[in-house]
């Protein structure tokens, strides 16, 4: 008869909750959206490379108008918790549901402008509001 067993799953569970109290909000929502990339089946976007045709998801952090070459461009900032991606709709000036801390799933071809991997004018699905 060990106590081994009795010990050992009260301080698993003792340890998750104190990992998860020491965890900062950020390190725990940037966990919880590389769960939902690797779910959907997505590539993390830390992962992606110029050229590359891929299929990313994550949250909008911010969304802008910033003009490119004289023409309108939405430009939002997706996160998947691995990196950041510039997403750039060309020609358009809002978008109906695309916003800060909406979640949505995005395809194209990667490019890199100025360091930063951007994608523009996406495949994109916005994802159900409930799941947030």
């Amino acid at each position: 008869m060990s106590d081994v067993p009795r010990t050992q799953k009260p301080a698993g569970r003792f340890r998750r909750m104190l990992d998860r109290l020491s965890t900062s909000q950020e390190e725990l929502e940037s966990e919880e959206l590389q769960e939902d990339a690797a779910t959907a089946g997505c590539t993390r976007i830390g992962d992606c490379h110029d050229r590359q045709i891929v299929t990313v998801t994550g949250t909008l952090r911010t969304v802008t108008l910033r003009p490119r070459a004289g023409v309108p461009a939405l430009e939002a900032e997706l996160f998947d918790g691995t990196a950041a991606l510039d997403v750039v709709w060309l020609g358009r000036r809002s978008i109906v549901g695309i916003e800060p801390g909406r979640k949505l799933i995005a395809s194209g071809r990667i490019s890199v402008d100025r360091g930063r991997r951007v994608l523009f004018n996406p495949k994109y699905e916005l994802r159900p509001l409930g799941r947030e």
